[in-house]
């Protein structure tokens, strides 16, 4: 992501660092193609309150770099890569969407580390609403990320910071508590919906030291 200040001087890529809790819920106000990509434009409110031009958002996980704003609208631009690798190819206009602006340094760490940078999509399977008014839903679970799904593990479904409840096989499950499934976009969702997944950046640090260690043995081997 490149940040473009007021005087148009490019400045050195910048990262950003959200927490997987959602500031509210928007709406896709319209969806065009530009050039090979394509243009979103979204509802917004809270998410506007300090926004300038090349701010980031995260919307369903995916961080985006606001290209124009209004006073409750923001615009962003996607490359076809974000917009087929991820579940903002699936939007249509009406569509709710999570949004989430980057951890101020002052601010309060509440949920997980979450990049914006999406892992892959994954399909509900299921949903449940259970005796105590929370909702058990069931992922298809991908091979490709498996290594990193772990039973009480943090995950980002939609860019919104969850706790794995179980994993079996091929799926696993998220217990949805009612404050969750109100104040973000998974009370619209239906078996069958796409998401997106960001796993748990620690794990693939984890696994990446433990790769690296193990190839230094062999070589001293």
């Amino acid at each position: 992501m490149v940040y473009i200040n007021t005087e148009n001087a490019v400045q050195p890529e910048r990262y950003e660092l959200f927490t997987g809790i959602i500031e509210e819920v928007g709406a896709v106000q319209s969806i065009s193609p530009n050039g090979p990509g394509s243009s979103l434009t979204f509802s917004a409110n809270k998410v506007l309150e300090d926004i300038e031009i090349g701010s980031s958002i995260a919307v369903n996980g995916c961080c985006l770099t606001a290209t124009n704003f209004g006073a409750d609208w923001w615009a962003t631009d996607a490359v076809p890569e974000t917009m087929d690798r991820t579940s903002l190819g699936f939007l249509n206009e009406g569509d709710p969407v999570n949004l989430e602006r980057p951890l101020h340094t002052s601010g309060r760490f509440g949920g997980h580390i979450v990049q914006g940078h999406i892992d892959g999509t994954t399909n509900i399977r299921s949903i449940e609403r259970q005796d105590d008014e929370s909702y058990r839903f069931i992922f298809e679970l991908k091979t490709e990320w498996e290594q990193y799904v772990c039973h009480k593990g943090s995950i980002a479904v939609e860019g919104i910071s969850l706790t794995v409840a179980a994993v079996n096989p091929n799926s696993f499950e998220i217990a949805v508590i009612p404050h969750t499934w109100t104040a973000t976009n998974l009370g619209g969702k239906i078996a069958g919906d796409t998401v997106n997944i960001e796993v748990d950046i620690l794990a693939k640090y984890v696994e990446r030291q433990l790769s690296a260690n193990k190839q230094t043995n062999l070589e001293v081997e």
